[in-house]
């Protein structure tokens, strides 16, 4: 079937999306900073799978991966890794926020542009951004730096897509924008929803469903869906300010 990369793969989704793949007869291989799970992982699944414990948040292990990737054939690109936090934004870690950055905005960036290159050559190929649905409201107080990456996110991929589009092309970008999921995204950020969380293994099942079928942004739930429209019809600030005072609740919790 082909290679698929994906990062973040040790948990959760980028775990989920790894099982779906591999059972569907693509190679992995797979990238996240817990080899040991890695392994653990590789070790349980049917196909081929290479396992590389990388920090994509580091420079020198991103340009890793990317020479890596130079030398391989790599038809699913799936950019998993990514964290959040919460807390009001002269409060929180710049060092933290810093290392948000480079991996959720700075390592997609970069992966998405050495493989979408080759992709192209071959017109052929999907990209699949784990972003949230986050990305597509105008602002998050108190989650205001992972708001703001995942807009980056949302924002490029659905310009890549549209520039393929505009070229005929075969190559497939999407962006993954699910609200809440039951992964352990919520203990690095130190938040507990207020809406109850979707399954993993329903949102990766959901997600390459819909990549498959080439669905630039995909929202895994109609409750998300309906919330996303509906804040479409909010101006800016208030639709801020209604996210920052869901937002504030968990501070205190």
């Amino acid at each position: 079937m082909g290679v698929a990369l994906i990062t973040g793969a040790s948990s959760g989704i980028g775990m989920e999306i790894a099982k779906i793949l591999s059972k569907k007869g693509y190679g992995l291989i797979l990238v996240a900073r817990n080899k040991k799970a890695l392994d653990e992982l590789a070790a349980c699944l049917p196909n081929k799978t290479k396992t590389l414990g990388l920090d994509l948040s580091k420079e020198k292990d991103l340009n890793k991966l990317v020479s890596y990737v130079n030398r391989k054939r790599i038809d699913i690109l799936v950019n998993n890794a990514g964290f959040g936090d919460l807390g009001e934004f002269t409060k929180t870690s710049l060092d933290k926020e810093l290392n948000m950055i480079d991996l959720n905005i700075k390592a997609v960036h970069v992966l998405t542009k050495a493989v979408l290159k080759k992709m192209k050559k071959r017109n052929y190929g999907y990209i699949l951004n784990v972003a949230s649905s986050a990305g597509l409201f105008y602002a998050g107080p108190y989650m205001a730096t992972y708001y703001a990456t995942k807009a980056y996110v949302t924002s490029l991929t659905t310009a890549i897509a549209t520039e393929l589009k505009n070229q005929h092309s075969k190559v497939c970008v999407s962006a993954l924008c699910p609200g809440p999921v039951d992964t352990n995204f919520n203990n690095v950020a130190n938040v507990k929803f207020s809406l109850k969380g979707i399954s993993p293994k329903f949102c990766a099942k959901v997600a390459i469903e819909e990549m498959f079928k080439g669905r630039v942004i995909i929202i895994p739930t109609n409750y998300m869906k309906l919330a996303v429209l509906g804040n479409r019809f909010l101006p800016r600030l208030l639709s801020a300010k209604i996210c920052g005072n869901q937002q504030s609740k968990k501070l205190s919790r």
